[in-house]
């Protein structure tokens, strides 16, 4: 359809367009795209047999929608995609504020546009992008900011009387009229607002100021709630719940393979940091694996969520923090190390909300515990398990390790050091080297030292060896040497 040529209500009628209300456009373009395998919901990753088929009955059955999830569980995300489910482009009575359908006017300036005009009757088309209508619920938002209310202005100007309905200004729910509209954190929304919600969801229609006015708008409402904003702030009023079709529960990622591709995704890094900054996978791991230990930490309210923006926020303070050093160094390529992961805890500490344990601990500390517990999650996958309790007379692969730190005190590894003077300190280590050559045979030269460094960390969390930070750097040192040779 050649959308520029029509321009009159008389050249719609030609074309024989049948107009259709916003639920059932995106109930048949569903049904087209599942028929033909299209993805409806691209780059969304991980709800692919949980959230998005509950999502699509729901569109298929007509209904209102409220996502329900933690922080940083893409629910906005999810609404914002649903306009791809839209007609690209749908007619309305130009000068509209309510995007009057032209074969179905609900608002008195379409309607007299139309009795005035007739075939005449200028027409535009929405497109839909702009179609998508959001509303964050914060406690000041009144009736008038989402429904409307008379306006003395316009009231002047037109030299009207406060009982002509022209005089009322529309909010924001009936300029969304044949749109998605999205009320983000709907608990924050007064009780009495809500309440202001019920006959719009029910039967479509707004009244506003005591009128004898009913606008029946055409609207796909998402909600989207966070669990804890039920006992911390507010609700979701018991009539209204009722009135919301679907309710579906949104969840953090089930893998680490499916948080790296979301981190991998919404991370923006600069091309010359992706370029000139390798990343080996153990150090990507580490990252997801910190949102993971964070979720579960004791020192971490739970009730709040471990938000996926930390990770994303994390990998690009990693990047930087590598980047920084190579600067300083004159190097234009580097690879990321472990003790780098120094400068991902802003990113950790201003995403997380701690219990009082974890207030007492204080939050940099916090986020190194976390650092710490990755570790020792990740550690056996790439080298033997290290037992709690040992037996006095069994050897293990780690004792050449812990002799070598008895007889070698105060190993230093700097932070901002060239990657020659880095590897060449790891390098001393040699039965770190042996330790690599029997179990880690085929890794990569880039992977190499990042390895080599995560060895000495595992030791350390697993209270092998022992770790001191300073302002420069790490040392590294046998657990008990110093005190025995003090003796």
């Amino acid at each position: 359809m050649n959308i520029e040529a029509i321009t009159t209500l008389g050249h719609l009628k030609e074309t024989n367009y049948k107009t259709q209300s916003v639920k059932d456009e995106l109930r048949n373009n569903l049904i087209t795209k599942v028929k033909q395998g299209e993805q409806v919901f691209a780059g969304i990753h991980g709800y692919e047999n949980s959230v998005i088929p509950e999502l699509e009955r729901a569109i298929l059955s007509k209904h209102n929608i409220n996502l329900l999830g933690l922080r940083g569980q893409a629910k906005t995300r999810l609404a914002r995609l649903m306009t791809n489910l839209l007609d690209e482009y749908i007619p309305y009575v130009s000068g509209s504020e309510i995007h009057d359908d032209p074969f179905n006017p609900i608002s008195r300036y379409a309607m007299e546009t139309i009795a005035e005009k007739g075939d005449n009757t200028p027409i535009s088309w929405l497109h839909r992008d702009d179609r998508f209508y959001e509303k964050l619920a914060t406690p000041d938002v009144t009736v008038a900011d989402l429904i409307g209310d008379v306006d003395p202005i316009k009231a002047a100007n037109l030299k009207l009387s406060y009982a002509d309905d022209r005089v009322i200004h529309f909010g924001m729910i009936p300029r969304a009229n044949r749109c998605i509209f999205v009320i983000n954190e709907l608990p924050d929304l007064q009780a009495r607002i809500q309440v202001a919600l019920f006959n719009i969801l029910q039967e479509g229609d707004v009244q506003i100021r005591g009128f004898k006015i009913r606008l029946s708008l055409d609207i796909q409402f998402v909600f989207t709630a966070n669990p804890e904003d039920y006992t911390n702030r507010g609700s979701i009023v018991t009539p209204l719940k009722d009135r919301i079709g679907s309710q579906i529960l949104t969840h953090y990622p089930k893998t680490i393979g499916i948080a790296k591709t979301i981190t991998a995704q919404e991370a923006h890094s600069d091309q010359r940091q992706s370029g000139n900054i390798y990343v080996p996978e153990l150090a990507k791991d580490l990252l997801e694996q910190l949102g993971f230990e964070a979720r579960n930490s004791e020192y971490i309210d739970a009730k709040s969520g471990v938000s996926a923006r930390m990770s994303i926020t994390a990998y690009e303070n990693l990047l930087s923090t590598a980047e920084r050093r190579a600067l300083q160094n004159g190097e234009d390529k580097t690879i990321v190390r472990l003790s780098d992961f120094m400068g991902v805890i802003p990113a950790i500490t201003g995403k997380v909300e701690l219990v009082y344990e974890g207030e007492q601990e204080g939050a940099a500390e916090v986020a190194i515990q976390l650092l710490e517990a990755s570790i020792k999650t990740l550690f056996p996958d790439y080298f033997p398990r290290i037992e709690k309790l040992e037996k006095s007379n069994n050897e293990s692969p780690y004792d050449d390790i812990i002799s070598w730190f008895f007889e070698n005190t105060d190993f230093e590894l700097l932070d901002d050091i060239t990657d020659k003077e880095y590897q060449q300190t790891l390098e001393k280590i040699y039965p770190v080297k042996k330790l690599l050559a029997n179990h880690q045979k085929d890794v990569t030269e880039n992977d190499r030292y990042f390895l080599m460094e995560f060895v000495l960390w595992g030791l350390v969390a697993f209270n092998k060896l022992s770790k001191q930070r300073f302002s420069d750097g790490y040392q590294f040192n046998d657990l008990y040497g110093n005190y025995i040779r003090g003796l």
